[in-house]
C-alpha cells in the first residue's frame, strides 16, 4: 500500500496526524507538578502514521513531534545546571522519547491490525518510559529527583504518569484499529479476516469504556504523587474517592455489556 501513495499525500497525512498529536498533547488528563502528564493518547497519531506509511515516515514524523514538544517545554531547560544536562534533556526527554513513536508500526503484517496497533503502542510507551527514567536518574538527580536512590525514584516517578498514558494509548489504539482500516489506500471501516465489521453499538461501547477509563485514571493516578516533593506515594490511594470510581466503573461495565449483547443479538439475527 505504501508504494501506491504519492509522497505529497504521505506528507499531507503525516502533517495532519502531527497536528492532531500536538493538539492531544495539550489536552492533559493529569498534569503532575514535577513534570510529566497523562494525555488522550497523544502519541497514537504518530503510531498510526508509522503503521500506515512505514517506519521511515514514522520516525521522521516522530522526530518533528519531539521538536514541537521541546519547544512547548522550553522552560524545563532552565532547571539544567550544565550544557551537558541541557543536551541530555533535549535528546532523551524530547527528541528520542517522542521519535520512538515512529516504531509503532513494526508489528504490521505480523498480527491483526487491532492487536498490531495495541502492541505498537505498548512498545513505544515502554521505550519512552526508559528514556525518561534515564534522564531522571542522571540529569534530574539532585534537582527534582533525590540524589540518593535516583534510579529507583526515577522508575517510580515516571511510572506515575507513563502507566496511565500507556493504558489509554493501548486501549484507544486497539479500539481504533478494530474500527478503521489504516492499511488501505483510503480510510474505510475495518473488516476482519472473516469478513465481519464492528457493529456501531460496539463503537459506542468502546467510547463509553474509554470515558470510564479516563475518569478512573484521573481519580486514582492523580493521587499517587506527593504534591510537595513530587515523590511517588502509594499511600495516596487512601485519599482517592473510591465510591465515585466504583460507581462509574460499574455503570460503564453495565452499559458496555448491554451494548455488546444487543450488537451480538442483532448480528445473529
Amino acid at each position: 500500500m505504501n508504494n501506491t501513495i504519492s509522497n505529497s499525500r504521505k506528507l499531507t497525512e503525516a502533517a495532519v496526524m502531527l497536528a492532531i498529536a500536538t493538539v492531544l498533547s495539550l489536552i492533559k488528563i493529569i498534569d503532575l507538578p514535577y513534570g510529566g502528564s497523562v494525555t488522550i493518547a497523544s502519541m497514537l497519531p504518530i503510531v498510526i502514521i508509522a503503521y500506515r506509511l512505514g517506519v521511515k515516515w514514522g520516525l521522521i514524523t516522530g522526530l518533528v513531534y519531539g521538536i514541537i514538544q521541546q519547544l512547548l517545554g522550553l522552560n524545563t531547560l532552565s532547571y539544567a545546571t550544565t550544557w551537558k544536562a541541557v543536551v541530555a534533556i533535549i535528546i532523551l526527554d524530547y527528541l528520542v522519547a517522542f521519535m520512538v513513536a515512529g516504531l509503532g508500526g513494526i508489528f504490521r503484517n505480523r498480527m491483526k491490525q487491532p492487536t498490531a496497533l495495541a502492541a505498537g503502542a505498548l512498545f513505544i510507551c515502554v521505550l519512552r518510559y526508559i528514556c525518561h527514567v534515564i534522564t531522571g536518574a542522571t540529569v534530574w538527580a539532585g534537582l527534582s529527583i533525590p540524589s540518593t536512590a535516583a534510579l529507583a525514584y526515577s522508575l517510580s516517578y515516571n511510572a506515575t504518569y507513563m502507566i496511565p498514558e500507556t493504558i489509554v494509548t493501548v486501549f484507544v489504539g486497539y479500539y481504533l484499529g478494530s474500527v478503521l482500516d489504516f492499511g488501505s489506500d483510503t480510510l474505510r471501516p475495518y473488516v476482519s479476516a472473516s469478513g465481519s465489521r464492528v457493529h456501531p453499538l460496539k463503537w459506542i461501547a468502546g467510547v463509553v469504556i474509554a470515558g470510564g477509563l479516563v475518569f478512573d485514571i484521573i481519580m486514582v493516578f492523580s493521587k499517587l504523587q506527593n504534591g510537595e516533593t513530587g515523590e511517588f506515594d502509594i499511600t495516596g490511594l487512601g485519599s482517592v474517592s473510591w465510591i465515585p470510581v466504583i460507581a462509574v466503573s460499574l455503570a460503564v461495565c453495565g452499559i458496555a455489556i448491554c451494548l455488546f449483547s444487543i450488537a451480538s443479538a442483532k448480528k445473529n439475527d
